[in-house]
């Protein structure tokens, strides 16, 4: 819906396995400079004001969640990490152990995905979430609506089917050997955030403020209204399945995460939800 929603699905379901595993608006932060007040001008009369005092920054704020060291494998000491820039081979090769090669190639996009991924669940809570920087490949077949007798269109029923295979893989994955290789690659998750515009920062309390966010997202009860966005100018829209946008006010207005976990279905969202749980318990201990 309204530039999302024919791959709504798979963003979500990349939060969930990239939560655990690295399976996972482009908003750029800076922090403010140090404000200090204008010296008064110096006179023959009077001595210069003096300056007043400099207002410190915002100290890096205590870190909530450290991530935890990684279970070794049978090989005994972990393999050192490529640098974020040439890691694209290795977080494929690792995916692929975890997930399948069919399933990485199939729901992944790989070029950059460790930047992808940090970026995507950064924006999940904001208003927008950019399609260009999605780890992710899109979910295939259109948004489909219906429209009631009372002339209310709706989201179909049957649309939820699209988002099924990768919910059923994303069930499937051993979330707690994926929460193992996240922490493995964890450097370069943290290089990438602190790249996005957020040094000081620390990935993993922005990826549990993620998860929090998600997983308190309301089920609908009802099946959720849709407005067609109306486009005008000369040159006709061609893809009017990508112009809906929920007709409550309130609902629309939601972040891009929690939207697109609405879109959905109810059924497919207590499933990502119950997985996004599992998740949180294990990258946190609070």
């Amino acid at each position: 819906m309204k530039r999302q929603s024919s791959r709504v699905p798979t963003l979500i379901a990349a939060l969930a396995a990239l939560a655990v595993a690295g399976y996972f608006g482009w908003q750029h932060f800076e922090p403010e400079p140090s404000l200090v007040a204008p010296a008064a001008a110096p006179s023959a009369a009077a001595p210069a004001a003096p300056l007043a005092p400099v207002v410190p920054e915002p100290s890096t704020p205590a870190v909530e969640h450290p991530v935890e060291a990684p279970v070794a494998d049978a090989a005994g000491e972990p393999t050192p990490l490529p640098a974020l820039a040439e890691s694209d081979e290795h977080v494929s090769a690792l995916l692929s152990g975890l997930l399948s090669r069919k399933n990485v190639l199939t729901f992944l996009q790989l070029d950059g995905f460790v930047r992808r991924a940090v970026a995507t669940v950064d924006n999940l809570a904001r208003s927008q979430a950019p399609m260009m920087v999605w780890p992710v490949n899109p979910t295939p077949q259109r948004f489909t609506t219906q429209r009631g007798e009372n002339g209310v269109e709706t989201i179909h029923p049957g649309n939820s089917q699209r988002y099924v295979p990768l919910v059923l893989m994303i069930e499937s994955v051993d979330t707690a050997k994926a929460v193992n290789l996240y922490r493995r690659l964890y450097p370069l998750f943290q290089q990438a955030y602190e790249e996005l515009g957020f040094p000081g920062r620390y990935f993993n309390d922005r990826l549990v403020q993620v998860l929090d966010h998600l997983i308190a997202t309301p089920v609908p009860t009802e099946q959720l209204a849709v407005t067609l966005v109306e486009v005008k100018g000369p040159i006709p829209s061609t893809r009017p399945w990508v112009r809906y946008e929920l007709a409550d006010p309130a609902l629309e207005s939601l972040s891009a995460g929690r939207k697109m976990l609405l879109r959905t279905g109810p059924d497919n969202q207590r499933r990502l939800q119950a997985k996004l749980k599992d998740i949180r318990q294990r990258v946190a201990k609070t």
